[in-house]
C-alpha cells in the first residue's frame, strides 16, 4: 500500500440511493467492512441523509485484483429515526463524486453523532433483532 498517499480529510454525505449502490458494489468487490444491501435497504431511511467519515487506507493482500480503498465510518439514519455507526470500504473512484459536507457546523455535528451512535449491532441487540439479522 502507498503510505505516503493522504487519507481524504472530508466528510461526504450520501442520499440512501447512493448508500444502496456503494453497499452493494462493497459486496460485488467482496470488500471486507459492509453491510447486507438487502438489510440497508430495509432499515436505512428512503429519504435519509447518510454520512461517511474515512478512517484509513485499506488494502486486501491477498486479492491484488481489488484496488487500495479507504475504510469509512458510516453513520446511517435509520426509518425509525434512530443513527447507527457502521464501517464501509469504498474504492477511490466510487468516493471521489460523492458530495462533501462544507459547513463546519454540519460536520462538528456529525462528529459528535459518530462518536455516541450504537452500532449496527449494538443496535440490533437492543431493539431484540439479535445480530443474526445482518
Amino acid at each position: 500500500m502507498d503510505f505516503e498517499q493522504p487519507l481524504p480529510r472530508e466528510l461526504k454525505a450520501v442520499d440512501s440511493a447512493s448508500l444502496f449502490r456503494l453497499e452493494e458494489r462493497a459486496s460485488d468487490l467482496g470488500l471486507s467492512q459492509r453491510l447486507d444491501p438487502a438489510w440497508v435497504r430495509v432499515n436505512a431511511a428512503p429519504d435519509g441523509t447518510h454520512y461517511l467519515w474515512p478512517v484509513r487506507w485499506h488494502t486486501l493482500s491477498h486479492r491484488p485484483d481489488v484496488p487500495h480503498h479507504v475504510r469509512w465510518e458510516l453513520l446511517i439514519t435509520l426509518c425509525t429515526g434512530d443513527r447507527v455507526l457502521s464501517l464501509l470500504d469504498v474504492i477511490p473512484g466510487d468516493f471521489a463524486p460523492l458530495p462533501k459536507v462544507t459547513s463546519r457546523e454540519e460536520g462538528m455535528q456529525v462528529r459528535r453523532l459518530l462518536d455516541r451512535a450504537p452500532s449496527v449491532r449494538e443496535w440490533l441487540l437492543r431493539e431484540g433483532g439479535g445480530p443474526g439479522r445482518l
